[in-house]
C-alpha cells in the first residue's frame, strides 16, 4: 500500500463525521518529508471549529494509521 493510499484510508475513517455536519476533507498533497496537505470543504471549510477538527480528528487519525507522517496542514 502506498503512502497516499494509507493517508486516504485514514481520511475515510473520519469522513463520515465530517459529512454528518455537511463537510468533507480532500487530500491535496503529500511531500517527500512527510507533510500532508488537506483541504476542508463544505461546511467544514467555513466552520470556526475547523482548526480543532484538523488538529484533533484528522491529524490524530492520519498519524495513528500512518506514523511516518510528520505534520498535517490545511490549505
Amino acid at each position: 500500500m502506498t503512502l497516499k493510499e494509507k493517508v486516504e484510508k485514514a481520511l475515510e475513517s473520519v469522513r463520515p463525521y465530517l459529512q454528518a455536519d455537511g463537510g468533507n476533507v480532500e487530500l491535496i498533497d503529500i511531500s517527500k518529508d512527510g507533510i500532508v496537505k488537506v483541504k476542508l470543504t463544505g461546511a467544514c471549510g467555513r466552520c470556526p471549529m475547523s482548526a480543532m477538527t484538523l488538529q484533533h480528528s484528522i491529524t490524530n487519525e492520519i498519524k495513528k494509521v500512518v506514523p511516518e507522517v510528520k505534520e498535517v496542514q490545511a490549505v
